[in-house]
């Protein structure tokens, strides 16, 4: 198989290329921005951005951290998009010997 970004030849079951780093094979799902339920700080904001842009949360937080100092956008912003940016959904288990019935 080749990686449709660099043209290197990759393995046949490779889901990231091994040259250029990007992400090869099928087509993925489209991810949302979404505020995740763990690895929280203060609402999840950078950590929503961190997972959507495929970045380390460290990273994010130092960046907006940076922005918010120098220019002052990033206080306006964090609560903008603590507002706008939905909750990741609440992934619920059945409680054990029980079994999901349709009506």
């Amino acid at each position: 198989m080749y990686c449709n970004y660099c043209g290197k030849v990759i393995q046949d079951d490779a889901n990231v290329c091994a040259y250029c780093g990007k992400r090869v094979g099928a087509v993925l799902a489209r991810k949302k921005l979404v505020r995740p339920r763990a690895n929280r700080k203060i609402a999840g904001v950078c950590a929503g951005f961190a997972e959507y842009f495929d970045l380390d949360v460290t990273l994010v937080r130092l960046l907006w951290l940076i922005v918010a100092v120098m220019t002052g956008v990033g206080l306006l912003a964090y609560p903008i998009a603590w507002i706008v940016m939905p909750d990741q959904p609440e992934i619920r288990s059945l409680p054990a010997g029980q079994q999901l019935t349709t009506p």
